[in-house]
């Protein structure tokens, strides 16, 4: 039997099986021998799995005797130097945390911004961290909602949103499905992370002069579509209605601690009113640039941010690590044989790491795209 990655505390492992019984079973198998005092676990399952997450969560429990389970389903997911794009796969992180140091939450939407009064007097108790949170792509205006959370738990927020086509279920103790849930963790978990981009700009920034809900209708003044033209450049510019997936729009963050930017996609051009849509409503004034999607970016900007990390934990040994990473990205833009997970593994070592390729990547307090968000527990 293949050995799961274990450290201090933490262990991983996963199942694969085109029946979530076959597959779970698997995983469990190497997940026997959990740290003492484990107390929570993070599961993924790829489809068509997806669907049966609740039972799936239900057999683990069951079998682990932890009864805190966080998660959701997915297109693919990932563990420590593999991606699983075919079939159904689970992956699992179980983890012994200190008591009191963490508190699930489960479907906090628009509409209740707040926490329940038990999540709230836990956090007069305990300064928040970080928080692990899923969310569903299907909710309105995700992107605000995520940012007020983050705002009212005082949490640094890392995630995703869920990708299986066939299920929106999330984990969060119990099955829940819309909204965020998740975790969130007090200071007394240490924990560090990291963003890496995968789109590359081709031109410069320029400000939103004229909009209307979804559509740019001038950028510096002069037409979108003009700008759009001259930034790609005369190749690109005479087939418009090709660029659509690969020249992207990014928002650049003023006053990130280095550049920064959330990309959303350009889902339309009007040739005829000189005008284009992007997946946002971008008010006059908001900075705007364009961008593509380009492997030579996301190999470098990996890279630069394992390098980060690596001098940020300063020689700390890394108990676990869960990673969320976009849906477009893994062999789609690192290559076969999951070279991105590989990357990462050269870099962690034999780290116990669970994840899944997200419908949109959540880092901080915002909603980001074609990025990848890795979360080291030390």
């Amino acid at each position: 039997m293949e050995m799961a990655p274990m450290t201090d505390g933490f262990r991983a492992a996963q199942g694969s099986g085109s029946d979530w019984h076959v597959a779970c079973a698997r995983c469990l198998e190497r997940l026997s021998g959990l740290p003492p005092g484990a107390n929570l676990g993070f599961v993924y399952a790829s489809e068509p799995l997806a669907d049966a997450l609740d039972l799936i969560v239900t057999r683990l429990r069951e079998a682990t005797g932890v009864s805190d389970w966080v998660g959701t389903g997915a297109a693919a997911v990932c563990a420590n130097g593999q991606e699983h794009f075919q079939g159904g796969t689970i992956v699992a992180l179980v983890a012994a945390l200190p008591a009191n140091s963490f508190r699930l939450f489960d479907r906090l939407e628009d509409s209740t911004p707040e926490h329940d009064p038990a999540s709230a007097a836990w956090r007069r108790r305990e300064p928040v961290g970080c928080g692990v949170v899923h969310a569903d792509p299907r909710q309105a205006d995700v992107a605000a909602t995520i940012a007020r959370l983050s705002e009212a738990s005082s949490a640094f927020l890392v995630g995703g949103l869920t990708s299986a086509n066939s299920s929106a279920m999330q984990i969060a103790g119990r099955p829940t499905e819309g909204g965020i849930s998740g975790v969130l963790f007090s200071v007394d978990v240490p924990v560090v992370t990291g963003l890496s981009q995968g789109c590359s700009p081709v031109g410069p920034a320029h400000e939103v002069t004229a909009s209307q809900g979804p559509w740019i209708l001038s950028l510096d003044g002069r037409p979108a579509i003009d700008v759009l033209k001259e930034d790609i450049g005369e190749v690109l510019a005479r087939n418009l209605d090709r660029v659509v997936g690969f020249i992207h729009v990014a928002l650049p963050i003023v006053g990130a601690d280095r550049p920064d930017y959330v990309v959303r996609n350009l889902l339309a051009v009007d040739l005829r009113r000189g005008i284009i849509a992007v997946g946002d409503q971008l008010r006059v004034g908001t900075p705007l640039m364009f961008v593509k999607r380009d492997p030579t970016t996301a190999h470098a900007d990996l890279r630069r941010m394992l390098e980060d990390l690596s001098r940020r934990t300063a020689g700390r040994p890394i108990r676990g690590a869960l990673y969320h990473t976009c849906v477009a990205r893994g062999p789609h833009m690192f290559g076969p044989d999951s070279a991105e997970l590989k990357t990462i593994e050269q870099a962690l070592g034999p780290v116990p790491l669970a994840g899944f390729f997200t419908n949109g990547e959540i880092f901080r307090d915002r909603l980001y795209s074609y990025s990848g968000v890795l979360t080291l527990f030390l």
